[in-house]
């Protein structure tokens, strides 16, 4: 596609760049790229590919603007707040870049849609926040062969890698499936607002030498970065031969929605202790029966917890299940919630019986008991 006079002096220095040049420019223009997730990752990676002028830049995302999105979302502003996120993505990048045609996909990925969403651009970025959706794209680009670029951030640190079918590892190789709530999302655990702009311009960088074929992708390498430590380091990975999408036999065909735990019913009968009430229960004799458990990770367990609590991680509970005694009633807790209610499913699942969880977790534990717990660690002790 031949550039016009307007794309060459936009894009000058492209295209004095001697990998790129005018060649390299008209690919660019040529190419079609989706970005999953319109947040933290997406917001960075959208908006450098749009001024990189990226011919087709498609944003799929379901979620409407909300305040605490500001810290780290660029494309949005405080104006946006309350607006589907495709749509002020869109005006957003539009006007960074009239010669670019943005496509909004206002919708959830599943499997119903997936294909059809993906089947029209050439490279996939995967910035969703949610481990379902992730390993649905990883999924779905590996049956489909797209290449893509897969990236996720966690308070302080955040990895980024490249994911060509055929030539590499898939996300699955590299990450075992967890149940959604095993780790801390942005909104429980928090997380630097620049850290995944440092991610995100990664993703593009990577999209960008896809569409020309210059340089050297992230194929079988996991790029980690450590804002604190202000450190990258390059984990070699590789293919596993038993992968469920890639490997010799494969044993995942077609894109899946990952099936819940439990369904609403069940979990709606999951006992749900408010702070104060749990306080009143250990204060009592009926203390006696509760069994706390703690699936936060270790750091934050030990920067601060309950008297008389173990810890043991969400993501190891299903294993150690057994280590639980069944004499007294498990009260999962986590920081906020939500990898305590994800315990719950974990333990109904396994016909662990009467679960309970602390509603509102910590956070509603120091608002309404003890306004001195150490829900975070000290400032300046890195964690």
């Amino acid at each position: 596609m031949a550039l016009s006079s307007t794309e060459r002096a936009r894009y000058a220095r492209h295209l004095s760049l001697r990998e790129l040049g005018v060649a390299g420019q008209e690919r660019l223009k040529a190419a079609r790229v989706l970005v999953v997730g319109a947040g933290g990752l997406g917001s960075p990676a959208a908006m450098y590919l749009a001024a990189c002028g990226i011919g087709t830049l498609g944003i799929a995302d379901f979620d409407r603007v909300e305040l605490s999105n500001l810290q780290r979302q660029l494309l949005f502003d405080s104006t946006s707040v309350g607006e589907p996120k495709t749509a002020a993505a869109r005006a957003r990048l539009e006007r960074l870049n009239p010669e670019v045609s943005v496509v909004a996909h206002d919708l959830e990925l599943r499997a119903a849609n997936i294909r059809a969403v993906i089947d029209s651009y050439d490279v996939v970025l995967d910035g969703s926040d949610r481990h379902g959706t992730r390993y649905l794209v990883n999924d779905a680009c590996v049956i489909a062969g797209k290449p893509l670029v897969a990236a996720a951030i966690h308070c302080w640190e955040g990895h980024v890698t490249t994911i060509v079918p055929g030539r590499g590892p898939c996300y699955r190789c590299l990450f075992a499936d967890v149940p959604e709530g095993a780790v801390a999302n942005c909104a429980e655990a928090g997380v630097l607002g620049v850290l995944p702009g440092v991610l995100g311009t990664l993703q593009a960088t990577e999209a960008v030498k896809l569409v020309t074929g210059i340089g050297e992708p992230l194929i079988g390498r996991l790029l980690t970065y450590d804002a604190l430590e202000m450190r990258f380091t390059e984990l070699p990975v590789a293919r596993r031969a038993e992968c469920a999408v890639c490997g010799e036999r494969p044993s995942i065909l077609e894109p899946f929605d990952r099936a819940p735990l439990c369904d609403s019913a069940e979990l709606s009968a999951v006992r749900r202790l408010s702070a104060a009430s749990l306080a009143d229960e250990l204060a009592s004799e009926a203390g006696d029966a509760l069994l706390l458990v703690d699936v936060r990770d270790p750091l934050e367990f030990r920067t601060g917890h309950l008297s008389g609590s173990i810890n043991v991680p969400v993501a190891e509970l299903a294993r150690r299940l057994a280590e639980l005694p069944g004499d007294r009633t498990a009260v999962f807790i986590c920081r906020s919630g939500v990898r305590s209610r994800s315990a719950c499913a974990i333990a109904l699942a396994a016909g662990v019986p009467g679960a309970a969880h602390l509603e509102g977790g910590l956070i509603a534990w120091t608002r309404e008991v003890d306004p001195d717990f150490p829900l975070d660690p000290p400032s300046g002790t890195g964690a």
